[in-house]
């Protein structure tokens, strides 16, 4: 009887070591976050889908390089107060640039062939932070993760400049014709307050790939905004401005948020 007693109880040790060592590596380092943990993590969606546009042929494919997109990359940021709470951040700052070109007829040349350049330029940037706590459930590598969230953004709005190569005095307009020369958008506004889900899978000690998505209440706010506009008065040209008018909306997204991530933890 004692005999079997031991033997009991050395098999249930060795699974309790067992189940252990399954969380750590072959050198013994811990797989999963633990208390007193930072992680740093990257939005990896736009290497996903440029990894899809190689597999299938498409050439829209692009590595946006941090902050040159309004959709740039999000970071985030955790500290773990034990293995199964953490709070996180995210940062998100995007700067998006265009410039159109466009030949047109030279209207001084007498040459049919005469061509001058046209240029529309646009630029808009946005700045998102956001703060919340993050629950995880799991024994092994697979984690869920879920939580509350909230994030405001601050947006600069669209600006657009029109450079035209043809003065608009050359192209005999009559009285009271315009062309719009620059368009500057109010400053944007967003509070969004919500709710994420999502599972994170530990594929090497404190590294890990995952997926969330979103749903939030929003409230956005756009200030007002104005446009400039040259005017032919029948003898020269005039500047004129107009105000544009913002707007606030407030809805429930419908459509989650959704995101791929790479977490490294320390």
């Amino acid at each position: 009887m004692k005999k079997k007693v031991l033997l009991i109880a050395a098999l249930f040790t060795a699974g309790i070591s067992f189940t252990q060592a399954q969380m750590t590596s072959k050198k013994g380092t811990p797989i999963l976050p633990e208390a007193g943990d930072y992680a740093l993590g990257f939005d990896a969606s736009s290497l996903t889908g440029y990894a899809g546009n190689l597999l299938n042929g498409g050439s829209n494919g692009s590595l946006q390089p941090l902050g040159l997109a309004v959709g740039a990359t999000t970071i985030t940021g955790k500290y773990f107060v034990d293995a199964n709470k953490a709070y996180r951040g995210l940062i998100r700052i995007g700067y998006a640039s265009e410039n159109d070109r466009f030949i047109v007829g030279d209207a001084t040349s007498a040459d049919p062939d005469a061509t001058v350049e046209n240029n529309l330029k646009s630029s808009s940037l946005n700045v998102t932070v956001g703060g919340g706590i993050e629950m995880r459930r799991g024994q092994g590598r697979l984690q869920g993760v879920y939580g509350p969230m909230a994030m405001i953004t601050f947006g600069s709005g669209l600006d657009t400049t029109a450079e035209y190569g043809n003065a608009l005095a050359d192209l005999t307009p009559a009285p009271g014709n315009f062309r719009q020369t620059e368009t500057n958008s109010g400053g944007t506004f967003t509070i969004a307050v919500g709710g994420f889900a999502g599972v994170e899978y530990f594929f090497a000690p404190k590294m890990s790939i995952g997926g969330e998505i979103m749903w939030t209440i929003n409230y956005t706010s756009q200030g007002d905004g104005e446009e400039t506009f040259e005017v032919w008065n029948g003898t020269s040209v005039d500047e004129r401005k107009q105000e544009a008018g913002g707007f606030s909306s407030f809805n429930v997204g419908t459509t989650p948020m959704a995101n791929i991530n790479i977490n490294f933890h320390f």
